[in-house]
């Protein structure tokens, strides 16, 4: 079962979306390269931003296919869940024991966020302009 077409997200929403999870990865993944820790510390920086990222994706897509009358089974709704919480758990476990100054474990958790949030959108966009698009060439003449 399928939604009626969703409008196709404006040029500058997505511009934005895309902008702004290069900004937050670039940014996060700046701070690692210059940062004065060991390559196991940033090894682990590295990862909880992949996953977090992967678990972001995913629940998003899960919520949204639940709100589609897409079949979406409880354990993995629920892993999406505990994927995100967990990221979010790592990485601040990971920054309170930290020998950082405040102001840069700051700014690694506002780049993460700003990553995980743009994530989202950038996900949205996709799948909105991919459900957008046969219904403009449906309608387009000749096609």
């Amino acid at each position: 079962m399928h939604a009626s077409p969703a409008p196709r997200p404006s040029s500058a929403f997505i511009g934005a979306s895309w902008a702004a999870l290069l900004i937050g990865i670039v940014t996060y993944l700046s701070g690692l390269w210059n940062a004065g820790m060991a390559l196991n510390e940033k090894g682990y920086y590295f990862t909880i931003l992949m996953y977090g990222l992967f678990a972001a994706i995913s629940l998003q897509k899960s919520v949204r296919d639940r709100n589609e009358g897409i079949a979406v089974t409880g354990i993995y709704f629920g892993l999406c869940w505990i994927s995100v919480l967990l990221a979010l758990l790592l990485l601040t476990v990971g920054l309170w024991n930290a020998n950082l100054q405040n102001s840069e474990k700051g700014f690694y958790a506002m780049a993460f966020l700003l990553s995980l949030f743009a994530a989202v959108a950038v996900q949205k966009n996709v799948r909105d302009v991919a459900r957008a698009a046969p219904a403009t060439s449906a309608e387009a003449p000749g096609t």
